[in-house]
């Protein structure tokens, strides 16, 4: 029986729109390379037993605020969220803490004892974020242009502070925040959360990141699945088979075959898939334009926009198995289950731009979590799993400290040598926070850019969102200009990953708007054209 549609890839992104699909009455086959579904959403006990760590992402503020995820009501199929006691903390390297709590009196409390102005501050930063939050987040999510959502928001926006607000959601972080707030609390709350994608503090779209980051997680909180990560990726699957979908592991896709300007069946290295209605591939844009798809099926113009694609930094993530919580200095009463890691903006930005100029940062910003904390199944009694990454250069042409006294230099060759001094480098930067750490170590595992391709090959180069995030790729520029949505040049084929709009992160939007766009033209299409 052939297949309505081909899903390519049972990452985040390709299991919602299988999900969509499937809803629609469609018949779905979703192949993935690996022997496991979930591409960046997987969690297992290989760094020690006992110990649940989640391989790639953990914390999921975006999916907790998708209206595509929470509309596939995964708790019917077996999903159940935690919370840790606080969302988020920023550690100064003096042992004063920003925390942002579930309720935002309690941030704002904090937040005016350290620096008086900024409790208020807070709350009306809240209250904008509750006039425009629902409708921003729809029009980030929505296909490009953003019809529904876009009208919504710019009547929120008239209503919230007009062109005044339009001007400071684009804003660089560095400038709304400074604008903002008198302390560097407050300040780093939000400059912290920019910090997770890879545009610079004083780039415009900053201040966008670091306020919808901040405010989800004093919305919605920053929820973890229960029992790891492939909780979230196992809920997606059940429910897709619940439905009569198909998830084939261990099936990697090598072409999608293309006739008459339409995609027509996917080759794998078992055989060849034929597909009825639609392909949507959940790979990275290189991946498919020049790879699944040959270039001689493609408009010139196509390859010479792609030649111009950006890829976001490389990362490298430790996982730690620890004895013990971690033993910050005056660590907050209510602990947070993701934790930040810098001395300032200054040092944010300096790290930024070491990676900018190729450089492996001296002194990298930290995203570190606890998961323990947040979920208390994922670990032994008293112990902890922890893990943080960094964000290193695509490519190394050098290392910020290099000549440096007592550190080891890394080459960027990202072998065992530099993946072991990186994680000095990270631990040194823990251990200066939290004294005594090191000796709460059992057992260490340590992913680099080679390791997180070969575990799932969208991650090109270590690159976690799909595509650099800064404005020139973002909209109707993502993944190249002129198309922002998931349609593609053939007939038939939608790009559903990350490095189509709206990008990096697990909110399913790519995938949900490649379900979407495919539903519309099969619907579109007049019956005598209809195959």
């Amino acid at each position: 029986m052939t297949p309505d549609a081909v899903v390519i890839g049972s990452g985040p992104n390709g299991l919602v729109a299988a999900n969509l699909l499937a809803d629609a009455g469609w018949s779905v086959v979703v192949l993935e390379e690996q022997d496991r579904p979930g591409g960046a959403v997987w969690s297992d006990e290989s760094v020690a037993p006992g110990h649940v760590h989640d391989t790639f992402s953990s914390f999921y503020p975006l999916a907790a605020g998708s209206p595509t995820v929470q509309g596939l009501h995964l708790e019917e199929h077996g999903l159940e969220w935690s919370r840790a006691p606080s969302v988020l903390g920023h550690a100064f390297p003096d042992g004063r803490w920003a925390v942002l709590h579930d309720d935002r009196h309690d941030t704002a409390s904090a937040l005016e004892a350290a620096a008086p102005g900024d409790g208020q501050a807070w709350l009306d930063l809240c209250a904008t974020w509750d006039r425009i939050g629902d409708d921003l987040v729809r029009c980030l999510l929505s296909p490009f242009p953003p019809v529904r959502g876009g009208a919504g928001m710019a009547l929120q926006l008239a209503r919230a502070g007009g062109l005044g607000l339009v001007r400071e959601l684009l804003m660089p972080a560095r400038s709304l925040t400074e604008h903002r707030f008198r302390g560097e609390g407050a300040r780093m709350l939000v400059a912290g959360n920019a910090g997770h994608a890879d545009i610079p503090l004083e780039s415009p779209g900053s201040a966008v990141m670091g306020l919808l980051l901040a405010m989800l997680g004093q919305t919605v909180g920053f929820p973890v699945p229960r029992g790891g990560a492939a909780a979230l990726s196992g809920a997606m699957v059940r429910r897709l088979e619940s439905l009569g979908g198909e998830v084939r592991l261990g099936e990697r896709a090598t072409q999608v075959c293309v006739r008459s300007g339409r995609a027509v069946a996917v080759r794998t290295a078992s055989g060849e898939v034929p597909v009825g209605r639609a392909v949507l591939a959940d790979v990275s844009a290189p991946a498919l334009f020049g790879g699944l798809v040959g270039w001689e099926s493609l408009p010139t113009k196509l390859r010479d926009r792609m030649s111009r694609f950006e890829w976001d930094p490389s990362t490298v993530k430790v996982d730690w198995a620890l004895s013990g919580p971690v033993p910050w200095s005056n660590a907050p009463d209510r602990a947070p289950g993701t934790v930040h890691v810098a001395d300032s903006m200054d040092d944010m930005t300096l790290a930024g731009g070491q990676v900018s100029a190729g450089l492996v940062p001296e002194r990298p910003f930290l995203l570190v979590g606890q998961m323990g904390v947040a979920d208390h199944t994922r670990v032994p009694e008293g112990g902890e799993a922890l893990w943080a990454y960094t964000h290193v250069p695509q490519r190394v042409r050098g290392d910020a400290a290099d000549g440096r006294p007592g550190v080891r230099p890394v080459t960027g060759s990202w072998h065992e040598s530099d993946l072991e001094a990186m994680a000095e480098r990270i631990e040194q930067r823990i251990e200066g926070r939290a004294p005594g750490f090191r000796d709460r170590i059992t057992a260490r595992r340590v992913l680099g850019p080679r390791e997180l391709e070969a575990l799932d090959s969208n991650l090109f180069g270590g690159a976690i969102n799909g595509g650099t995030a800064g404005l020139h790729q973002q909209l109707v520029f993502r993944p190249v200009a002129g198309t922002g949505r998931p349609e593609t040049p053939v007939r038939g084929l939608y790009l559903a990953s990350a490095s189509a709009h709206p990008g990096g992160g697990v909110h399913g939007a790519c995938g949900a708007n490649a379900a979407r766009a495919a539903l519309w033209h099969h619907r579109a299409r007049p019956p005598w054209r209809k195959q």
